[in-house]
């Protein structure tokens, strides 16, 4: 098999897959500039897209027979496209030490947030002791909005810091509230009145295109004021300028960004000469464990390939 990793995003996918591989067989494996995907297609037979965008007219160019990804998002993917031309399209469901892991990345952004962090690492440098003065997460009121598998075990983790936790979803049972150790639950449509309630708000939902820009000036001016704002979603959630603008004026108290609404987030971007924002590149499922499942799994997807075999999680 010949595999086409696309693009220089996740460096260490291409040995994590290498190690899960069968050597017997051979594979192998290509990693090209996001920007000459075309040009890298002769002979390729699955494509590997990461944060590439896999539109019709790279579909159309190529003959390989599986778009599959390297975790859970497929928004750029043209399902449409591949599903006319008969292309298989599948991901790894984000799950065990996948959520876990962006689950804990989600800690880390809300710990260091409560804590200004970054003025701390600077007052150490500055020689200046006993400064700033940090806010507790206990007592707290923590939105999850998107009650899924990153949400689960963050709540989990939650929960040890006597917060109080709340919800937003499609769904709202009573089931799922216990299972979250929901206070209040609230259906997606009735999220302004979980934000008036909100400290810190979770981003975790899953993603669609359909959902760009969704928190915006409206939105975002309907978080109490003070609140923080953690993405570990996707970055395309939230209308960047109308965000730089609630925390630039000092609305919003802080945000933790492991996504962006461009990515990678151009040097220059404003959001980044902000104090109140702590921003990681796109790492919160990025650990041992998780890409050692992640790999697991995308290996079992080629082998099946070369069985005959239609792959597992298929989008089409």
């Amino acid at each position: 098999m010949r595999i086409l990793f696309c693009g220089d995003t996740f460096p260490d996918a291409p040995e994590y897959l290498r190690e899960h591989l069968d050597p017997a067989a051979k594979d192998e494996i290509i990693v090209c500039p996001g920007s000459m995907v075309a040009q890298h297609l002769k002979g390729v037979d699955v494509v590997i897209p990461k944060m590439q965008r896999i539109g019709e007219d790279i579909i159309a160019k190529g003959s390989f027979r599986l778009i599959q990804q390297w975790g859970a998002g497929l928004e750029g993917v043209d399902i449409e496209a591949a599903r006319r031309k008969g292309i298989f399209v599948s991901n790894v469901p984000a799950t065990g030490g996948n959520a876990e892991s962006v689950a804990e990345h989600a800690m880390l952004l809300i710990l260091a947030l409560l804590r200004d962090l970054p003025r701390a690492q600077a007052n150490v440098r500055a020689g200046v002791l006993g400064s700033p003065t940090g806010r507790m997460l206990a007592g707290r009121t923590v939105c999850l909005y998107g009650l899924g598998a990153i949400a689960l075990p963050l709540a989990k983790m939650l929960q040890a810091f006597d917060v109080n936790l709340i919800g937003i979803s499609r769904q709202v049972s009573e089931e799922k509230s216990r299972r979250f150790h929901l206070s209040r639950h609230f259906y997606v449509e009735d999220r302004e009145k979980a934000f008036a309630e909100t400290d810190v708000l979770v981003l975790c939902m899953r993603y669609t295109e359909e959902m760009r820009g969704m928190l915006s000036v409206r939105e975002l001016a309907a978080l109490r004021p003070g609140a923080y704002v953690v993405n570990v979603a996707r970055g395309g959630v939230i209308d960047g300028e109308a965000l730089y603008a609630r925390l630039s004026a000092g609305y919003l108290a802080g945000a933790g960004l492991d996504v962006f609404w461009e990515e990678p987030l151009p040097a220059h971007d404003p959001i980044l000469t902000l104090p109140n924002v702590i921003a990681t590149p796109h790492i919160g499922g990025v650990t041992e464990s998780s890409f050692g499942m992640i790999a697991a799994a995308v290996a079992e997807n080629i082998q099946r390939l070369r069985r005959g075999d239609p792959p597992l999680h298929r989008a089409c």
